[in-house]
């Protein structure tokens, strides 16, 4: 039976290596549009600077001269500077700076040189030679805002400025603390891991019917890593939260163990 962990994941999680899905919210649209905003203008302000001085400097010479610096002008405001800022800044623009806001790849990493070369140039088509009509447009019927050029660069606008809160971790149930003491506990996949935990975090937001049997259905699954069974009678959100206290404890003096070590082998150094 396959885990449906997947039903527990919105489109904004982020699943971190001790198979903690956290939020990462996706930018608003406008915020969005304010950010693009600021950055348009900085743009058309950059490129009237950079055409006066070209003007100024080719003024003496031929148009075929003039015409080839045009060229290069457009391509270094609209396509150079744009890249390199947001590779430099891993995602920002001033505007995305003014407004709190972030570029990121599709599962949340940092983006490269790439990422923001392909969003530059899908960008100089849709917000300045269309108007921003077609990055409105796809902002608005996209479920995370993005614009044609996050669709091509595979990225998407995250708000930085998000204060981060977990749910304090449910402790182990006071009945099966010595049968969790006991036992044989293995690391769960992770699929399943993620699966209990989101629905351990959100017990108070499921239909009690449906949380049952989505509990019952977990723990049947969660029950072959787990030896010897808990005891007769056990409610199955009981038990998870006492599989799940029970690897959080043991992994926590893993660590500080292994952190010990460490201290005692590089203090003889």
């Amino acid at each position: 039976m396959s885990t449906p962990d997947r039903a527990h994941l919105t489109a904004d999680d982020l699943v971190t290596g001790d198979a903690v899905a956290l939020d990462l919210p996706a930018a608003g649209l406008g915020a969005r549009m304010v950010s693009g905003l600021v950055d348009v203008v900085v743009t058309v302000a950059l490129l009237v600077a950079v055409v006066l001085l070209l003007l100024t400097a080719t003024l003496q010479t031929d148009q075929a001269l003039a015409t080839v610096g045009m060229i290069g002008s457009l391509i270094v405001v609209f396509l150079v500077v744009p890249t390199a800022v947001e590779t430099l800044t891993r995602g920002k623009s001033l505007g995305k700076w003014a407004m709190g806001l972030r570029t990121v790849r599709d599962d949340a990493g940092p983006i490269s040189f790439q990422h923001a070369f392909v969003r530059s140039l899908v960008g100089f088509v849709e917000v300045y030679a269309f108007t921003g009509a077609p990055a409105f447009l796809s902002a608005l019927v996209s479920s995370r805002g993005k614009r044609l050029g996050d669709y091509a660069a595979g990225t998407y606008v995250v708000r930085e400025r998000v204060r981060l809160q977990l749910a304090p971790p449910l402790p182990m149930p006071p009945p099966l603390a010595a049968w969790a003491r006991g036992a044989d506990i293995a690391p769960l996949p992770l699929g399943l891991a993620v699966a209990v935990r989101q629905l351990l975090g959100r017990l108070g937001q499921v239909d009690p019917a449906a949380r049952a049997g989505l509990a019952a259905r977990l723990a049947e699954q969660v029950a072959p890593h787990v030896s010897p069974p808990p005891p007769p009678g056990t409610p199955p959100e009981a038990f998870l939260v006492a599989v799940v206290a029970a690897r959080r404890e043991r992994d926590t003096a893993r660590l500080e163990r292994e952190a010990r070590m460490r201290q005692r082998l590089t203090s003889r150094g």
